[in-house]
């Protein structure tokens, strides 16, 4: 992907976070296993177009009513296992759904926290653009190049996501079971790319839709 095309896809992103347009992929398979995958809903880091990375951000009243939105759209669903990262947002956007399935246990993984922005982390994107328009791009959309003391998208998937998805496909094959995942835009996007075989240059373009999910049969 060049250039111009990552600037429209990080432009794009920031204007309408979100707003992914097309709706999530998803399996018309009932048979177990299968993958629920959503970002959490929209935050006060979303709305004030700031970089969140591992910092922790709460829903807003719109956000938590996309929750509930998402968790009627899930409910009838067999899921068998939560999990998330160790952040309120994802947390939060889980919650109306595990009022309504208050029986399905819940799994914390640490290691799934969103990627380290480092020096640009609670700074604003808008601005970061402003002041940095070409290195901007780079640090929110390119493969590997990092922002200043942080992590590249390259970075997370080779350290912590690719091997959750290796992990988390081998469980649920062995277990024939059904898991809910509650994520990250960046970390929803990487298992994206995984279960459905996509090139860095195709998930770069995704944007994941608030109160959406995608849904993947494990074979």
């Amino acid at each position: 992907m060049d250039f111009n095309e990552l600037q429209e896809a990080a432009i794009q992103s920031l204007q309408h976070p979100g707003a992914g347009g097309k709706p999530m992929p998803k399996t018309s398979s009932k048979k177990p296993p299968i993958l629920y995958v959503f970002r959490h809903t929209q935050t006060y880091d979303n709305i004030r177009r700031v970089f969140s990375g591992k910092r922790q951000s709460q829903l807003t009243p719109k956000g938590k009513k996309q929750a509930q939105e998402l968790a009627h759209k899930l409910v009838h669903m067999h899921i068998d296992l939560f999990i998330s990262p160790d952040l309120i947002r994802c947390r939060q956007t889980l919650e109306p759904l595990q009022k309504m399935l208050p029986h399905i246990p819940y799994l914390v993984k640490k290691e799934l926290v969103e990627r380290d922005y480092g020096i640009l982390t609670g700074k604003s994107k808008m601005e970061a653009m402003k002041e940095h328009p070409k290195k901007a791009v780079l640090w929110r959309r390119s493969w590997d190049v990092a922002p200043p003391k942080g992590e590249s998208i390259k970075n997370v998937w080779e350290n912590r996501i690719h091997p959750f998805c290796k992990w988390l496909e081998t469980k649920m094959k062995k277990e024939n079971i059904n898991i809910a995942y509650s994520g990250t835009n960046n970390t929803v996007r990487l298992i994206r790319m995984y279960f459905e075989h996509l090139s860095y240059e195709e998930s770069v373009e995704l944007e994941n839709t608030y109160a959406d999910y995608a849904s993947y049969h494990i074979k």
